[in-house]
C-alpha cells in the first residue's frame, strides 16, 4: 500500500499482533463473569485496522473505489456453498487490487470468527460473507489460497452448527477443491493470513507457510469427516477421518489422547465393517501415541494439586476408553470368527476349520498386500512401536482354541484396565457394560473349546460375575440392564443345562442317568426358568397384571422367554407323576401363550417364526402326552385301590 507510510504500517501490524495476543493467549485467563473480555478488545482492535485500510485506500482511483463498494454491498445468503469458479474473478490474486481486497478480507475473516468465538453467530456470518465478496472478483494465487480455504472452513462450521449439513458440506468441498486444484497447479509454499499484518523482518519461512497451509486443509478434511458421518456416508466419513489422523502426525499438530481416543473411534468403524487390520492398526496407533500423554499423575501429586488431579483422572479415563475399544475388537473378531465355524445347530463345523486353515496362507498374504495399500499411521518415531502392538494381537479369525484364547486374553487384560477406572461405585451403567463384554468373551471363547466339562466351567464364570450385580441391582432405576443380565444368565443356565446332559449322556444310557446328575440337570433347568420368569415379571404392570400388548423392544425377548420356559418345563426329569403333569401343564401353558399372542398380534409373528412353528407343535402335541399321563396315573390309582 503506496500511501501508507512504514510508521503508519508499523502501527498497524502491531494492533494486529495485539489482537492475535489478546485471541489466542489472553482470553484464556479472562474472568467468569467477563467469558469474552479480551475477545472483545480483539474485536475493538480489528475494526480499527479495518478503517485504517479503508482510509488509505480512499481516493486511489476508481478500481479501489469499485473495492470500496465491494465492502459495503449486504452479504448474500448461501444456499449450499459457492463454488470458487462461479465468481467471475476480474482481478489477479497477486496484483495491487488482490492484495488489498486479500487484506480486507482478512480482517473480515479475523472479525467473523471473533463474533462466531462470542457467540454472536448472525455478525459473524455476516463477517465471514463480506471476506468470500471481497475475494469472489479474484483470482486464486499464492498471496490468497490459505484466506480462500480458512473463509469456507468457518462457514462450513458455522452452517454445521445450525444443522444445515448441506450448506455447510457446499462450503467445505469447495474449500477442499481449491486446495486440490492450486496443489496441483501451483504448489508453491503460500502467504499465511498473518502475513498481511507483519513487517518484512518477521514474515515466515516457506517450511512454516507450508506447514500451516497443509494444516488448514487438514481441518477442511476433519470438518468433511463430520458432515459425511451426519449424512450418513459412514465410508467416506472413515476415509476422512483416517486421512485427517495421518495428517495431523505428519505435521506433529494433535494432542496425544485427543487423536488417541479419535483413532479408537475408528477402529470401531472399521471392525463392524470386519475389516479388522485397520481396526488393530487404529487401536495399536492409539495405544502408542497415547503414551506420549504422559504418564498419570501419582495420587500424591494429584492430592497436592488440583489441575494434577484433573489430569490424572482424565488420563485414567482416556485410557480405559481405548482399552473399551480394545476388549470390542476382540469380541467382534471372536463372534466373527464363531459366524464362519458354526453348523446349523450352533457347534464347531471341524471341515470348515480345516479348510479354513488350508487357506490361511493365502490370507496371510491377502492381509500382507492390506497393509501395504492401506494408510498407515506413524511417523519416524512411532511407526516401529506401533508394529509392535500390532503384532501381539492378531486380525485374521481365530481357527482354534489356542488363537481364540490369545484373543481371549487380550480382551480380558483390557476389561482389567477398564475395570479399574470405571468402578460400580459411580460408573454403574459403563462397569457392567463391561462385565457383560467380558461375559461375552467367555462365551465366545467356550465355543473354541471342545473340552466339554471346561466349556462349562467357563459358563459357570459367566454366571458368577453377572448373578451378584444382577440380584444387587435396583430394578427401578436399571430396569432395562437388569432385563438383559436376566435373560443372559438364563441363556447361561440353559447352556450349561445341555452341556450336562451331554456329559452324563455320553457316560451312561440315557434312561439311566444317577441321581446326582439329574440332581444337577434339575437344578441348572430350574435356574434357567428361573432367570426367564424373572425377566418376564419385569414386564408386568405395578398392579401385577401381564402387558396384553408388548412393546416393539421386549417383543421378541418376551416372546422366545415363554418359548424357552416351555421347552425347560418340559425338560425336567421327575420319578412323581403328579410332578410330570405339573411341568407337562407349565410348558404347554407358556407355548400356548406365544401362538395365542402371534394370532392376537399377527405383525408379531415375524419376529419369532422359528419359536412360533415349534410352539404350534407342542401345543397340537402335548395335550395327547398329558392326557397319556392322566389316564396312565388314573389307572395306578385304581390299581392301588383294587390292592387296598
Amino acid at each position: 500500500m503506496a500511501s501508507i507510510n512504514s510508521d503508519e504500517w508499523r502501527a498497524i501490524c502491531d494492533k494486529f499482533t495485539n489482537a492475535q495476543n489478546l485471541t489466542e493467549v489472553e482470553s484464556r485467563n479472562d474472568p467468569e463473569n467477563e467469558p469474552f473480555r479480551s475477545k472483545y478488545k480483539a474485536r475493538e482492535l480489528l475494526r480499527e485496522i479495518y478503517s485504517s485500510l479503508k482510509c488509505f485506500n480512499a481516493g486511489e482511483g476508481d478500481e479501489e473505489s469499485r473495492e470500496e463498494s465491494t465492502v459495503q454491498r449486504p452479504p448474500v445468503e448461501p444456499v449450499d456453498g459457492q463454488r470458487e469458479d462461479e465468481c467471475g474473478q476480474d482481478v489477479s490474486g497477486d496484483s495491487a487490487a488482490g492484495l488489498r481486497a486479500a487484506k480486507l478480507g482478512a480482517v473480515e475473516y479475523y472479525l467473523g470468527v471473533n463474533h462466531v468465538d462470542t457467540e454472536e453467530l448472525s455478525a459473524g456470518q455476516e463477517h465471514l460473507m463480506n471476506c468470500m465478496k471481497l475475494l469472489e472478483r479474484c483470482s486464486v494465487s499464492s498471496e490468497n489460497v490459505s484466506l480462500f480455504i480458512h473463509v469456507r472452513n468457518q462457514l462450513g462450521i458455522l452452517w454445521a452448527s445450525r444443522d444445515e449439513t448441506e450448506t455447510a458440506q457446499g462450503f467445505l468441498e469447495t474449500a477442499e477443491a481449491i486446495y486440490q486444484r492450486y496443489t496441483k497447479e501451483d504448489g508453491t509454499p503460500p502467504t499465511d493470513m498473518t502475513e498481511y499484518f507483519t513487517t518484512e523482518e518477521n514474515l515466515l519461512t516457506h517450511q512454516e507457510r507450508n506447514k500451516r497451509f497443509e494444516l488448514a486443509y487438514t481441518h477442511t478434511m476433519y470438518y468433511l469427516a463430520q458432515i459425511y458421518k451426519n449424512l450418513g456416508q459412514n465410508e467416506r466419513a472413515a476415509t476422512y477421518c483416517h486421512s485427517t489422523l495421518q495428517r495431523q502426525l505428519q505435521l506433529n499438530q494433535f494432542s496425544p489422547m485427543e487423536w488417541a481416543l479419535n483413532a479408537a473411534t475408528l477402529s470401531q468403524y472399521y471392525i463392524t465393517k470386519g475389516q479388522f487390520m485397520l481396526g488393530r492398526h487404529c487401536l495399536s496407533a492409539a495405544t502408542v501415541i497415547s503414551g506420549l500423554a504422559g504418564d498419570v499423575p501419582s495420587e500424591a501429586a494429584a492430592q497436592e494439586s488440583e489441575t494434577e488431579s484433573e489430569r490424572r483422572e482424565k488420563l485414567r479415563q482416556q485410557r480405559a476408553e481405548i482399552a473399551r475399544c480394545w476388549i470390542k475388537y476382540c469380541l467382534n473378531l471372536l463372534q466373527d470368527a464363531k459366524k464362519v465355524l458354526e453348523d446349523n445347530i450352533g457347534e464347531l463345523d471341524t471341515d470348515r476349520q480345516e479348510e479354513l486353515k488350508r487357506a490361511r496362507r493365502r490370507e496371510e498374504e491377502e492381509e500382507e498386500k492390506g497393509r501395504k495399500n492401506a494408510l498407515l499411521f506413524g511417523s519416524e518415531d512411532t511407526f516401529d512401536s506401533i508394529a509392535s502392538v500390532e503384532e501381539k494381537v492378531q486380525c485374521l479369525f481365530p481357527l482354534d482354541f489356542t488363537e481364540a484364547r490369545a484373543v481371549f486374553l487380550v480382551g480380558q487384560n483390557n476389561v482389567t484396565q477398564a475395570k479399574e477406572y470405571f468402578v460400580m461405585d459411580g460408573y454403574v451403567t459403563d462397569h457392567i457394560e463391561i462385565l457383560q463384554d467380558h461375559s461375552t468373551l467367555f462365551r465366545s471363547l467356550a465355543f473354541f473349546e471342545e473340552d466339554l466339562e471346561r466349556r462349562c466351567k467357563m459358563h459357570k464364570r459367566r454366571v458368577d460375575m453377572l448373578e451378584p450385580i444382577c440380584q444387587d441391582l435396583n430394578s427401578q432405576y436399571y430396569l432395562m440392564i437388569r432385563r438383559q443380565m436376566m435373560f443372559e444368565l438364563a441363556e447361561t443356565y440353559s447352556e450349561m443345562m445341555d452341556l450336562k446332559l451331554t456329559l452324563a449322556n455320553r457316560q451312561a444310557d440315557a434312561q439311566s442317568l444317577d441321581s446326582h446328575t439329574i440332581k444337577k440337570f434339575n437344578h441348572l433347568c430350574s435356574a434357567s426358568v428361573k432367570y426367564f420368569q424373572m425377566f418376564l415379571d419385569s414386564l408386568r404392570s405395578p398392579e401385577g397384571k401381564i402387558p396384553e400388548h408388548l412393546e416393539e423392544e421386549v417383543l421378541r425377548p418376551a416372546l422366545v422367554a415363554r418359548f424357552r420356559v416351555g421347552r425347560l418345563h418340559s425338560r425336567l426329569i421327575s420319578s412323581s407323576p403328579s410332578a410330570q403333569l405339573e411341568n407337562l401343564n407349565n410348558s404347554l401353558e407358556n407355548y400356548k401363550y406365544v401362538v395365542d399372542y402371534c394370532e392376537a398380534h399377527p405383525e408379531a409373528s415375524a419376529t419369532v417364526e422359528t419359536e412360533l412353528e415349534l410352539s404350534k407343535e407342542m401345543v397340537g402335541l402335548l395335550p395327547l402326552k398329558i392326557n397319556r399321563l392322566k389316564a396312565r396315573m388314573a389307572t395306578n390309582n385304581t390299581d392301588d385301590d383294587a390292592v387296598h
